[in-house]
């Protein structure tokens, strides 16, 4: 039986997404952006959610970077090589960590900042017009499993940074990410379910742990109105007939004394998350991740059995009774055949990204003045082989039909 007719299929965004069909991204930062996580989390949901929509990222973070530079170079040098020489539609900032040194609130540093923060919005808006901005307000030193170091700890001194970050983009109109305060919120959470664990969750206080960037990349994606749909579908068995097919087909269905079966291509896949690791589940069930972000739903109701072994392309997934699939269950947090996918695209997610970073960080910069002539021809060959890897990417994120089977146990 032929299910309802899913959306039209372009490469657009639906709804008020923040990114467009052809943007390319920059993240800008210091190490924590150079952790290369929170960015590789917020590529991957973009690749996986949208397979169609054209967007690059490239990822500039370096560690120990304030807003006047770093290791990498003077800021002016940092933003010309690192994010204008890829003139990038949509770029991100987050920085503020080191520059409140690590200390209680002072009001020269921070004018330090506040002057370095302001003259790299007006030189990346001067050089690309049309840029569109988001700010990151700063992520959290972590005072909450642990007792801060001084009075009223440094957290709350990134706080402050991070209302002038808000403010300054609420003036120039741009978006703006709170990476603070939901990753406080989520310790907090999780340190009175666990402890020890939730220490793990950001070990140095400075840098988080996967589990933590996750939760950083969910803050980005809820500022760029990130939709919380995988697909949805509503199953009446009885009547054999699909209620609802969003961002879905739903084709063959059929209940006979074997079961419930049917054909489903969904157009998006879920989030790659690795809930074995067991400080990353804590992060995920201390926060509202999965609602927010993960909602692979699947309702089935006209059952006659009062339970149901689910099968998706034959791998067994559980059972599950008939309320439990009256009420709806969340195929995203199961280890189905399509979060495998989703774990295949984030791997080359990673490794692109490990690619670009050997051509920047290893032979682009360190040999900036080297006159060797081969010096090119290695960042030309590295940069085919990321776009290999890209085209690999998105090839395994295309939509593949999944056969469900329910069977009354």
């Amino acid at each position: 039986m032929a299910g309802a007719p899913s959306a039209v299929q372009d490469n657009r965004a639906p709804g008020n997404f923040y990114l467009r069909d052809g943007d390319r991204v920059v993240f800008y930062g210091d190490s924590i952006t150079d952790q290369r996580l929170y960015t590789t989390f917020v590529e991957t949901y973009v690749v996986t959610r949208f397979p169609r929509l054209k967007v690059s990222f490239v990822h500039s973070g370096w560690g120990g970077d304030r807003v006047t530079g770093g290791g990498g170079g003077p800021i002016d040098v940092r933003l010309r090589r690192d994010v204008i020489a890829y003139q990038p539609s949509v770029m991100t900032i987050m920085l503020g960590m080191n520059d409140a040194s690590y200390r209680a609130y002072d009001a020269q540093i921070f004018n330090t900042y506040a002057e370095g923060y302001r003259h790299i919005v007006s030189t990346v808006k001067s050089a690309l017009p049309g840029i569109r901005i988001t700010l990151i307000q700063p992520s959290p030193f972590d005072d909450v499993t642990r007792p801060p170091q001084f009075e009223g700890g440094y957290n709350a001194v990134l706080v402050r940074y991070g209302e002038f970050v808000k403010q300054l983009g609420e003036r120039e109109g741009f978006a703006v990410a709170d990476m603070n305060a939901p990753v406080v919120a989520a310790l907090g959470k999780a340190s009175a379910a666990d402890a020890d664990r939730a220490q793990k969750i950001v070990p140095d206080r400075v840098h988080p742990g996967p589990g933590g960037h996750l939760l950083m990349a969910e803050a980005l994606l809820k500022a760029w109105h990130a939709p919380a749909t995988v697909s949805a579908v509503e199953i009446d068995a009885a009547s054999k007939r699909v209620v609802q097919a969003e961002n879905t087909s739903v084709t063959g269905l059929d209940d006979n004394a074997n079961g419930v079966v049917w054909t489903e291509t969904d157009n998006a896949l879920p989030m790659p998350v690795n809930l074995n690791d067991a400080v990353v589940a804590l992060a995920v069930r201390s926060s509202d991740f999965v609602e927010a972000l993960d909602r692979d739903e699947l309702k089935v109701t006209g059952l006659s059995a009062p339970r149901y072994a689910l099968k998706i392309d034959g791998e067994e997934l559980g059972a599950f009774s008939k309320l439990q699939l009256e009420k709806g269950i969340n195929l995203a947090v199961l280890p189905t055949p399509m979060a495998k996918q989703a774990m295949a695209v984030h791997e080359l997610t990673l490794k692109h990204n490990n690619v670009h970073f050997a051509r920047w960080r290893d032979v682009e910069v360190p040999l900036e003045t080297d006159p060797s002539s081969r010096k090119q021809a290695a960042i030309d060959a590295l940069d085919r082989l990321e776009s290999d890897l890209i085209a690999e990417q998105r090839a395994a994120v295309q939509p593949k039909p999944r056969r469900y089977q329910l069977t009354p146990q």
